[in-house]
């Protein structure tokens, strides 16, 4: 339990650096989001989207970019965490997804989908 407060707090410093704005608001966005879209399958199965878009001012965008972008993955594991300590189930592999939008005030949009994991041999023509 500590340890997970430490990675926390460095990854909020980590954010904040890169956001100039409060990111446990961006977090906490981002964890309402999965909760919102929880769907309940059975007593014991919460099913949840796996697929998120954080879009970002372009300004915002850029400054990710021009330090390596990482911050993609640092959301992906806060969000792995939460969904963990929920006992929430993903709908396919977990993706976050950091964008340039149009974003009133240079802040930041969330959305999510449920997307199901589709073998690569699936797309492909099928025989007759």
């Amino acid at each position: 339990m500590r340890w997970e407060r430490v990675v926390e707090e460095c990854e909020s410093a980590l954010l904040a650096k890169v956001f100039r704005t409060d990111p446990v608001q961006l977090l906490d966005a981002l964890r309402e989001e999965c909760d919102a879209h929880a769907v309940v399958c059975s007593q014991s199965r919460v099913l949840v989207p796996n697929d998120y878009t954080v879009e970002l001012a372009k300004g915002v965008h850029d400054e990710l970019a021009a330090r390596g972008g990482q911050v993609g993955w640092h959301l992906t594991d806060v969000l792995a965490r939460h969904a963990a300590e929920r006992g929430y189930e993903w709908a396919g592999p977990l993706t976050v997804h950091v964008t340039v939008g149009e974003v009133p005030n240079g802040r930041y949009r969330i959305s999510s989908a449920a997307l199901a994991h589709i073998p690569a041999g699936a797309a492909g023509p099928r025989g007759m």
